[in-house]
């Protein structure tokens, strides 16, 4: 199943609702995710830039792209940028593959 990274970032007024009323944020998530029958990896808060990440797993980018629409949709983010993530063990094949993309660089 593919692989995603999320980073986000709260609003402050989600800040200030989880203080008042704590919740279990994993639990929110992974029920999010197995909605759509996906899972959740890890989910770490953060220091910098932004509040969050997450890793989760999910059927197809179809999939996640809903999970988060959703998310987006409750007004608690202010940032929210999700990339798929490839295995390392597939970047020969990649590499491999891009050898035989015939691509012409602008002007060329």
């Amino acid at each position: 199943m593919p692989k995603y990274a999320v980073l986000f970032s709260f609003r402050g007024e989600a800040v200030g609702a989880l203080i008042r009323n704590p919740s279990d944020r994993p639990a929110a998530v992974r029920e999010a995710l197995a909605s759509v029958g996906g899972e959740l990896d890890a989910l770490y808060w953060m220091l910098g830039q932004y509040d969050g990440l997450l890793v989760a797993s999910a059927p197809d980018a179809h999939a996640m792209a809903a999970v988060m629409m959703a998310a987006a949709g409750s007004g608690a983010f202010a940032r929210v940028e999700t990339h798929e993530l490839i295995e390392a063990a597939d970047i020969a094949t990649l590499v491999a593959r891009a050898g035989d993309v015939p691509f012409r660089a602008p002007g060329g």
